[in-house]
């Protein structure tokens, strides 16, 4: 009993982590921010949000078309990818500018680490997602990645809509990107992004 205790005291309690946690409902997408856009536009919590939604729509859009996805995995990536912006804060492209990817990635990642160090015996678990996510190894982390940038859109096509402009560099990824995923999955990818640009069009 006494060895267990002692071993139980150097685990960081649960509750520490889930008030930590708590700031990303607070933490504003520095994004809006530096184009004009109001506090309260978007939280990090709220786009988390956003991703796991978008993301659980996807995979089962993928899976009704016989591609296999491990949807809990999916879904706990999407919860955890922005974890680390709790201890950096979301950082803008432009500071990755000046920063460096190499070195904005560094960060992050032992951000992400300290966060999650002394959890528990899952913590690996979470580490592992997370370095999934960064390094897009599975089709899991790739969905993942679409989802985050499908919700980013959604976003700025709600903004746009409400009337905010000046947002035409965020679509460009709408016609640039590829997430390297199977044929099944990228074709489903590929209707939600023309969806959203065809929905765009005629806002104007």
């Amino acid at each position: 009993m006494v060895v267990g205790a002692v071993k139980y005291s150097k685990r960081k309690p649960m509750l520490a982590t889930l008030i930590e946690l708590q700031r990303l409902k607070r933490l504003e997408r520095t994004g809006w921010t530096l184009r004009g856009l109001p506090n309260g536009t978007e939280s990090v919590a709220s786009h988390s949000f956003g991703v796991g939604v978008t993301a659980m729509i996807l995979a089962d859009e993928v899976k009704a078309r016989g591609l296999e996805v491990d949807c809990e995995r999916l879904l706990r990536m999407a919860l955890l990818h922005d974890w680390a912006e709790t201890r950096v804060g979301d950082m803008p492209k432009t500071a990755t500018n000046y920063f460096g990817a190499d070195v904005r990635k560094v960060a992050e990642t032992q951000a992400f680490a300290d966060i999650v160090s002394g959890v528990g015996p899952y913590e690996w678990e979470y580490k592992s997602l997370y370095q999934d996510y960064e390094q897009r190894s599975s089709l899991e982390a790739r969905l993942v990645k679409a989802a985050d940038v499908i919700d980013l859109l959604i976003q700025a096509y709600a903004l746009e809509h409400s009337g905010a402009s000046g947002l035409d560099e965020f679509w460009q990824v709408a016609h640039d990107a590829d997430f390297k995923l199977p044929t099944v999955a990228a074709e489903v990818v590929r209707e939600a992004l023309e969806s959203l640009l065809n929905a765009r069009s005629k806002l104007e």
